[in-house]
């Protein structure tokens, strides 16, 4: 008798032992539901645009490549006016709106009243492209913090008249970006320019090298 009373003990004490395990293995579940639960919804990773060597892609970090692709993207949209710069010139700040800083987007509506007043917006097509040999490379992107970078573009400019070319000349600009991640739905890049860094943009010389800079200083063109 003695025997079986310690055989039920057994099992109880084994039964209790499971019970614990599994109050334990609960509690366990709960926790990787509460951490599941409040993990974000969506992430945002920047991939390069070169993969032949690999990637480490961390959450909200931006390459230099595609700061660069940013920059240019948005800077050759708001300077394309396809056929009369009194009209395209404020459609396409209306347009890159969501791209920009408030203050970037108010010092543009300010030179484009500038220049309307000046007459240097009616009839005016202009265009911008990247001057060739002088595309990304990664001196072209100065990181100034973490969400803060200067992008070099250096590019031609064009502009004409009736069809007469009153502008031609290659130009280096200084375009600060930041992060801006404010509406995903409308810049899902997390980006906007934000004017221009330092005395802004100074013409190129034949040698890709400004003019106005000093030469001690200067950012050798490729």
């Amino acid at each position: 008798m003695q025997r079986y009373r310690y055989e039920i003990d057994n099992v109880r004490a084994h039964l209790r032992s499971l019970w614990a395990i599994i109050g334990v293995q609960l509690l366990v579940i709960v926790a990787l539901w509460f951490g599941w639960s409040q993990s974000p919804k969506q992430l945002r990773v920047h991939v390069p645009p070169d993969l032949r060597s690999g990637a480490v892609l961390v959450n909200q970090e931006v390459p230099p490549a595609n700061v660069y692709a940013f920059a240019f993207y948005i800077f050759q949209q708001l300077n394309r006016w396809p056929d009369n710069g009194a009209e395209d010139y404020g459609k396409a700040i209306f347009k890159m709106s969501p791209y920009l800083t408030p203050k970037y987007r108010n010092d543009l509506i300010e030179d484009m009243e500038l220049k309307a007043r000046r007459g240097e917006l009616a009839f005016r097509v202009r265009g911008v492209h990247e001057v060739p040999g002088h595309g990304f490379e990664e001196r072209r992107v100065d990181v100034l913090a973490f969400d803060t970078w200067v992008v070099w573009l250096d590019l031609d400019l064009l502009e004409s008249v009736k069809g007469m070319t009153v502008k031609q000349t290659t130009i280096r600009y200084p375009l600060r970006v930041v992060r801006h991640a404010i509406d995903a739905e409308t810049n899902p890049w997390g980006l906007a320019l934000d004017g221009y860094e330092g005395n802004g943009p100074a013409r190129l010389n034949e040698n890709g090298v400004s003019a106005t800079d000093n030469p001690s200083t200067e950012r050798k063109a490729p």
